[in-house]
């Protein structure tokens, strides 16, 4: 039966409902609060079983307007960038390196676990690295890159849709561990919930995504140059991505070079700030970048998993079910045991392994949203929030497509 289709309006109207419902959810129902479970993943997920039930009894499914995800997605991903002041890159320091080293290894542990899985499951090694980081710390970006090369170049069949719901799959479990992985730190160390970490004072010291709920203060001149800001970025973002891979199949650049879109929004975000705030000294209004990249980042994940088709994962194969579920498995044995203390044990440890867990599984606004749902509750987290986004966004692309390259080099003939 033919797809009932949503455009934009209605999509978004779908999103924000399943928002507010997921945050009805999170203020209800202890378990929620607890496990610290983000707001878009508790609605999503009731909305994405909700649209099951419909497909099995009655056969009608739902399309979602993909390219309004993708703006939220890249909108997201530019206020990063346009939060990104080089004097505060500079606080990153040593504990930037050590995060970075921390996920660079996992990135290997986490295709090792894929292609020794698929190994002793007798399929193909490759498709381990199918359940392995181009899904999995890649994402849907990454997959359907990768999914196509695969295809094309090692004739591995159906590798595009193995990796959408596989990074579908690591998009969820990602939601759902950080908190609890986080939760069980910090009850180690017998640390409080606080009865408000936002401050309420709009003019106190900008911690970017931190204080999602925190009111501040926004006129319209604010919103406007603020949406031009992010306009720039999606605008270079779309040109870079284009003429990348425009070149790239002209052989004129190797195929490493092909980054996802958000790169280089994120990457155009960066260098957007700093250049006008040293050149021009302009004063970034950082409290608009924040909201516009929160309610962003809010909806991307709304949408992201009201589209999954969960009929799509309950056909999965039993051996990609398997090596998914080992490594859930590993990501929280690693987070809790490997990340948080090398991370330092502390507080910021915990807030730093439900990070890792959003995006080592998921992608970086699950990762984000995850800190969120801990610094809610236990405060602040400055050196979490200042690191994690940088590292999951953009340095561990980077990362990923060099060890991938050296992996299917070696394994892919």
């Amino acid at each position: 039966m033919q797809p009932i289709a949503l455009n934009g309006y209605y999509t978004l109207i779908a999103a924000t409902i399943v928002l507010l419902f997921g945050k009805i959810l999170v203020d209800k129902i202890k378990f929620l609060r607890d496990f610290n479970i983000p707001e878009p993943v508790a609605g999503g997920l009731i909305a994405a079983t909700i649209i099951t039930v419909l497909y099995y009894t009655t056969g009608h499914s739902f399309t979602f307007e993909k390219s309004l995800q993708d703006s939220f997605m890249l909108i997201f991903f530019s206020s990063i960038g346009l939060s990104a002041d080089f004097s505060r890159l500079k606080e990153g320091g040593l504990p930037l390196i050590i995060f970075l080293l921390v996920v660079s290894i996992f990135i290997f542990v986490q295709n090792m676990v894929g292609m020794g899985m698929a190994a002793v499951l007798g399929q193909n090694p490759l498709i381990g690295l199918i359940t392995g980081s181009i899904t999995l710390t890649g994402g849907h970006g990454t997959g359907a890159a990768w999914g196509a090369t695969l295809t094309k170049d090692y004739g591995i069949t159906g590798a595009t849709e193995m990796a959408m719901t596989s990074a579908t799959f690591g998009l969820v479990m990602g939601g759902l561990i950080g908190g609890p992985v986080a939760r069980r730190l910090i009850n180690k160390m017998g640390k409080q919930p606080q009865v408000e970490s936002a401050s309420n004072n709009p003019d106190s010291i900008n911690d970017t995504f931190e204080n999602a709920n925190q009111q501040r203060l926004i006129t319209a001149n604010n919103a406007i140059e603020t949406m031009a800001l992010f306009a720039a970025c999606l605008a270079f973002s779309s040109l870079m991505a284009t003429w990348v891979g425009n070149q790239i199949d002209a052989g004129v650049l190797p195929k490493w070079t092909k980054m996802p879109q958000f790169v280089w929004a994120l990457f155009f975000g960066v260098i957007l700030r700093n250049f006008l705030t040293a050149t021009f000294k302009v004063n970034m209004f950082d409290r608009a970048i924040d909201v516009f990249g929160n309610a962003s980042l809010s909806l991307f994940l709304a949408m992201a998993l009201m589209s999954m088709k969960l009929w799509e994962l309950a056909g999965l194969a039993t051996d990609m079910v398997i090596i998914l579920s080992v490594q859930t498995v590993v990501m929280i044995f690693y987070g809790y045991f490997v990340t948080a203390r090398f991370m330092g044990n502390d507080y910021d440890a915990a807030v730093f392994a439900a990070g890792h867990c959003g995006f080592g599984l998921g992608a970086t606004p699950t990762a984000v949203a995850n800190m969120q749902s801990i610094t809610k509750r236990f405060g602040s987290s400055h050196k979490a929030f200042l690191i994690v986004p940088m590292v999951g966004a953009f340095f561990i692309d980077l990362v990923n497509a060099a060890i991938l390259n050296t992996i299917i080099a070696l394994f892919g003939h």
